[in-house]
């Protein structure tokens, strides 16, 4: 079929570990196949997939960047990770 994108909307909403896990392997080698574009909660899943990150809260930007970027900008730590203010 030769798509241009994949564009996915929440896609392990309602499913356990092993299931998100199981879609997590799939997506990756989806990816070599065309970009993907992925809104998502399970921040595993966003961690181990992404190579961009950008990060909404109450649907404005509060950051965008890599992963490691993504995982130690303190205002996302606060909104998506549980840490403390």
């Amino acid at each position: 079929m030769e798509p241009r994108a994949f564009l996915l909307d929440e896609p392990m909403a309602g499913m356990g570990p092993e299931g998100s896990k199981a879609l997590t392997s799939f997506l990756d080698g989806l990816r070599r196949e065309a970009p993907i574009l992925l809104v998502e909660h399970d921040m595993d899943a966003v961690f181990a997939l992404a190579d961009r990150v950008s990060v909404l809260v109450y649907g404005r930007i509060i950051a965008t960047g890599s992963v490691s970027e993504i995982r130690n900008d303190p205002e996302v730590r606060r909104a998506y990770l549980g840490e403390p203010a």
